[in-house]
């Protein structure tokens, strides 16, 4: 399912579709439960919110939020089947031991939730390291580089050669990192972005690393 971009030449954008920074760092660091668990709910919630990311970046990140609205949606069904008794989808943890145990992941036509999920976890990935990379950018710098060599460490190795190549060429049009932090954290000031950034990025990291450390120990990073 492709995503309808929003245009991003200037057009007001309403407070509620902006990229919130401290909203995205309440919620991650909500998600995060026991000692190695994170909540489903609490992620996809995270999640949208990135998308909101996505979207005021326009077609530049087309090749990222492309069908990231349907893997978002086919979460939502498998937590929309739990019930008080069972709840297989209610954390990651409790996605990959279900289907990991119940050979449900080897079962033909079952669209798995570990699979896509696994997606997501990638793209975070290239976010994080993206955002990150963006703090050692000056504010009048171009940051298509950090984008780029965020880009090459992270989603391009799960990416077919024209992807990868019409995701570079793409990646020119981003503007300087405060033009970019303007349009994206459209409900703040840049310096106030920039600000509460860190600690974002630290829940963000919390969250990913959780979830990574699960994929390693059930062996699943390379389910296709």
């Amino acid at each position: 399912i492709l995503l309808k971009i929003m245009a991003t030449n200037g057009d007001s954008v309403a407070p509620e579709d902006c990229f919130d920074v401290e909203k995205v760092t309440n919620i991650f660091e909500r998600s995060l439960i026991d000692e190695d668990d994170v909540r489903m709910d609490d992620y996809l919630e995270a999640y949208e919110e990135i998308m909101k990311f996505f979207l005021l970046m326009g077609s530049v990140f087309t090749f990222v939020s492309s069908d990231v609205r349907s893997k978002l949606d086919i979460l939502y069904e498998f937590r929309k089947t739990d019930t008080d008794e069972l709840q297989h989808f209610n954390t990651i943890k409790t996605m990959l031991l279900y289907e990991k145990d119940g050979n449900l992941l080897l079962q033909k036509g079952y669209v798995s939730g570990s699979r896509t999920l696994l997606r997501l976890h990638r793209g975070l990935e290239f976010v994080y390291e993206f955002l990150n990379r963006l703090l050692t950018v000056a504010d009048d710098e171009k940051a298509h580089n950090v984008c780029k060599s965020a880009y090459n460490d992270t989603l391009a190795k799960y990416h077919a050669f024209l992807i990868r190549k019409g995701a570079q060429v793409a990646m020119y049009t981003i503007p300087t990192r405060g033009d970019l932090l303007r349009r994206v954290c459209c409900n703040m000031e840049v310096a106030r972005a920039l600000e509460l950034l860190p600690e974002m990025l630290t829940q963000m990291r919390l969250a990913y690393d959780r979830t990574n450390e699960l994929y390693t120990l059930h062996d699943l990073h390379e389910l296709p």
